[in-house]
């Protein structure tokens, strides 16, 4: 596909993959293929209608995890219930649509938070056609703190579809630009 992977992982068993922006459904196929390159056990949540028919059995051999948007109760304790029993890194787009959210879902910080593991940054940069792995931290328990910055390390990625950003990526990008 001529992506190229940068920068390095920790060396944990257990992990939060952030990944954004989310603006098109050829992310999926990109961070598909990086896993599939890295060699790395990642599951990752995906909306539930994408589990439906035969496209279902793949997307969960490929180690996704439906989740109903519409009635997400309890997912945290659930997800930090399964990591706890079997490692493996999580990867999930904050903005949980591809459609310019007004705000981030936090279940990835919270799920973080609770395991005691890091918070691996990832963006899918299309200008330079790169998998970028921008940052790794532990949650430090302040979110608001922590999520300025995972956006700040997202500034200079460059989505498939700029006009889909989510809202704290689209003010990063205009006060950078002011």
């Amino acid at each position: 596909m001529g992506w190229r992977i940068v920068g390095t992982l920790p060396n944990v068993e257990r992990a939060v993959l952030a990944v954004a922006p989310h603006t098109s459904n050829m992310d999926g196929v990109v961070g598909i293929s990086a896993i599939q390159c890295l060699r790395i056990h990642v599951k990752f949540m995906a909306k539930h209608t994408l589990f439906e028919g035969r496209l279902g059995k793949l997307m969960v051999w490929l180690g996704g995890i439906p989740v109903n948007r519409d009635s997400a109760d309890d997912v945290v304790d659930q997800t930090t219930s399964v990591m706890r029993q079997k490692p493996f890194w999580l990867g999930i787009a904050p903005e949980g649509t591809r459609e310019g959210a007004e705000r981030w879902k936090t279940g990835f910080y919270r799920i973080a938070e609770q395991m005691q593991i890091p918070i691996v940054v990832i963006g899918f940069c299309y200008q330079r056609r790169q998998v970028r792995i921008v940052g790794s931290f532990m949650p430090t328990g302040d979110m608001e703190q922590d999520m300025a910055r995972i956006v700040q390390a997202l500034a200079d990625i460059v989505p498939r579809r700029p006009e889909r950003l989510s809202a704290p990526l689209l003010e990063l990008r205009q006060k950078n630009q002011a």
